[in-house]
């Protein structure tokens, strides 16, 4: 190797130094520009990933203690501390328990006020338990067919077989009940 290329090669070593050396400045120029920005963006995703750890550790700290108490209240349905901590930790689970608690006992004061519930498909089972024990005719979204079926029989106690026999025909080919609306019909038109 002779001089000239000794030579040639320290300068490209120097300028790779010089130009690493040059962009570590300017990384400490940025850093020292926009050092604020960095620790509130560094904060704010720390308090972000912290917060939705606590948020979730209350919200499964919830859920166990409601989880407790349903099973508290499967063994005594009348335990009232079990009652008030699933009413406060999971009000759906706790209207869910009432409507189970409510069709168990004909309780028609618990179906009333679940008719009215948030939830839509609860609010309809409970006015359809609730029209089946008052004994009047029911309209379901979630119990269609049996409510027809249902009001039928209420129509053919009223001595009304066409107004049933119509109730009856709204049950489509697919329903389940369909062979069971078939011989109502069947044996309301022998009847007559």
């Amino acid at each position: 190797m002779s001089l000239s290329e000794n030579i040639n090669e320290i300068k490209k070593e120097l300028s790779s130094d010089e130009q690493m050396l040059a962009s570590a400045f300017k990384i400490e120029k940025l850093y020292k520009k926009h050092k604020i920005k960095l620790f509130t963006v560094i904060g704010l995703a720390i308090a972000y990933f912290g917060g939705n750890a606590i948020i979730e550790s209350i919200a499964q700290s919830k859920r166990e203690s409601a989880n407790i108490a349903l099973l508290a209240l499967q063994k005594d349905a009348k335990n009232s501390n079990a009652l008030q901590e699933l009413k406060a930790n999971n009000p759906a689970l706790f209207e869910l328990f009432s409507y189970q608690q409510a069709i168990e006992n004909n309780d028609t004061k618990t179906l009333q006020k679940l008719s009215s519930s948030k939830n839509n498909i609860l609010a309809d089972a409970s006015s359809y338990h609730l029209a089946v024990l008052e004994g009047k005719p029911t309209e379901s979204t979630l119990y269609s067919d049996l409510g027809k079926v249902y009001n039928a029989s209420l129509l053919i106690k009223e001595k009304k077989p066409i107004e049933a026999k119509e109730e009856l025909e709204l049950i489509s080919e697919e329903s389940p009940l369909y062979n069971i609306a078939k011989m109502i019909k069947h044996y309301t038109i022998k009847g007559q």
